[in-house]
């Protein structure tokens, strides 16, 4: 599929869904966008603030709508959060409006990356890892299911992972 109108990334919390995201719209000439991002700017609060309000219930009402408006879009490579897929529409809206990329990371990857970050409500209060393994557990076939490509990221650079991307549209 050469120069998809849509680039969709799906994948784990460090998979490096932004990061490569970014590092394609540039390569791409594609407009980068963020689910995650553009929920925290619509509500003016952080993710965290809207699991510790809402829970992740009210969090992922917000993201289908979010998820809707932006597949909707076009020319642009978007980066969804981690739980995107759980929700049957949006993996039905993104398999139908782009392409979709499941950036793959083994546990022991999303560790070492997700170890810094703050802002992930998920991992609050438990065994990482094991919170980890189960989310994987679940999401894994949802990604392989409307996934179009699928790119390993461990242990590789943001511009390798991009440039396969690219070379594998072709």
């Amino acid at each position: 599929m050469a120069n998809p109108k849509n680039l969709f990334l799906i994948g784990p919390m460090g998979a490096g869904k932004s990061a490569v995201g970014r590092q394609l719209g540039r390569l791409m000439h594609l407009n980068f966008v963020d689910s995650d991002e553009e929920i925290e700017e619509r509500t003016g609060v952080d993710i965290p603030f809207i699991f510790e309000k809402e829970g992740e219930e009210g969090f992922r009402t917000r993201e289908v709508k979010v998820i809707d408006d932006l597949s909707q879009m076009q020319g642009i490579v978007l980066a969804t959060g981690g739980g995107a897929v759980l929700d049957a529409e949006s993996r039905s809206r993104l398999g139908a409006r782009g392409f979709v990329v499941y950036l793959y990371t083994t546990v022991q990857q999303q560790l070492d990356r997700t170890k810094r970050g703050r802002n992930r409500p998920l991992l609050e209060g438990g065994d990482r890892e094991k919170i980890l393994g189960e989310l994987m557990t679940v999401r894994d076939p949802l990604y392989r299911e409307i996934a179009d490509l699928m790119v390993e990221t461990d242990g590789r650079r943001v511009q390798a992972v991009a440039r396969d991307i690219v070379d594998a549209l072709g």
